[in-house]
């Protein structure tokens, strides 16, 4: 005797659902209330059902890949992202091709063009722009693609990112509210769209307390620990004039800066104070703990995934957010290395 293979419909029917309910539960599980999730599982369970993932993909022509570009897998800042949409990936059943771009254009192409061989279903940009292949290319024409982190100015494909400019101008204004005046502001490449946002709220913050921006006092580097240490080094070799605080663009230079500043005797937070962005884990664990603007890199990563899955099944009624670009919400996090400004 045959034993009959359980099916979808047998799933809905011991949980008391409908399909698309069922469907709904095991690819977008976030828009599924908890009971009725646990029902579909309970039933699950108990029938044996087992998604047969491929078969989808084959009806549907699809290749079950989904591409990711990140400029440096080598940064921790993407590790808690690509998770985020490494896991919601799975859950609808899609694998996660990862490439590491290192920023060049090249690279980024080549990658690109997987989409046009129907190697990828969709893709995620981490980079901040459009490989070449994609550029030109009328929306609609390829595969979803979803940008993630660094927005692109000008271009109306699905976006998830934070707000840079206000982030930044909280972590200022935090320093100012310590008695800050002279706030160094260690930046990022000059081509960087978050270079220029975060710049941005810096500014906004020292000129809501009259403070002219001092062109000597900010340094273009590049996110490292190695720049934030050049950097430093630079700014606090004119001890007279030397910055009492640092607002940097990453935790990376954050702590580049705090090292330079032990290398020369100085305290932190007694002598100067120190400001990152990010929350990679490092920054919780350094010494001293570092103040810093957390961005919720999971839920970017969720939220990402979730805009790309909706792009690649708009055959079910979706209840991802419409508005775009999706902006997550950030929180300044303040540790023990900033403090008041030393007389």
């Amino acid at each position: 005797m045959i034993e009959k293979t359980a099916t979808i419909e047998d799933v809905a029917e011991h949980a008391g659902v409908s399909i698309a309910t069922v469907s709904r539960a095991l690819h977008k599980p976030q828009v599924v209330s908890e009971k009725t999730r646990e029902k579909v599982q309970t039933a699950i369970a108990v029938t044996g059902y087992t998604a047969n993932v491929m078969a989808r993909n084959l009806r549907l022509n699809r290749s079950g890949m989904i591409l990711l570009l990140v400029p440096d897998i080598g940064n921790p800042f993407f590790s808690a992202i690509l998770s985020g949409i490494e896991q919601g990936a799975s859950k609808a059943g899609y694998n996660v091709l990862i490439g590491d771009t290192q920023n060049e254009p090249e690279r980024e192409a080549t990658y690109a063009a997987y989409l046009r061989s129907n190697q990828a279903d969709g893709m995620i940009l981490l980079n901040g722009r459009l490989p070449a292949p994609l550029a030109n290319t009328p929306r609609g024409i390829t595969p979803p693609v979803v940008i993630a982190c660094e927005r692109i100015p000008g271009c109306n494909l699905p976006t998830v990112i934070i707000d840079n400019e206000k982030a930044a101008y909280i972590a200022t204004r935090h320093l100012r509210e310590f008695g800050h005046t002279r706030i160094a502001h260690i930046a990022g490449p000059a081509s960087n769209i978050l270079t220029t946002d975060r710049a941005a709220g810096y500014q906004r913050a020292l000129a809501e307390a009259n403070i002219k921006t001092n062109s000597s006092l900010v340094y273009g580097a590049d996110f490292s620990i190695e720049a934030g240490i050049k950097a430093a080094r630079a700014l606090l070799n004119d001890a007279p004039n030397r910055p009492t605080a640092f607002f940097c663009a990453s935790d990376g230079m954050a702590i580049g800066v705090i090292v330079a500043a032990k290398e020369i005797g100085l305290r932190v937070p007694e002598d100067i104070s120190v400001v990152g962005f990010d929350d990679i884990y490092l920054a919780a664990n350094y010494d001293p703990p570092l103040t810093t603007v957390r961005q919720p890199q999971r839920r970017l990563g969720e939220q990402a995934i979730s805009l790309l899955l909706a792009g690649l099944d708009k055959t079910e009624t979706q209840t991802v957010p419409t508005e775009n670009p999706v902006i997550v919400p950030t929180e300044l996090i303040v540790r023990k290395s900033s403090g008041p400004c030393p007389t």
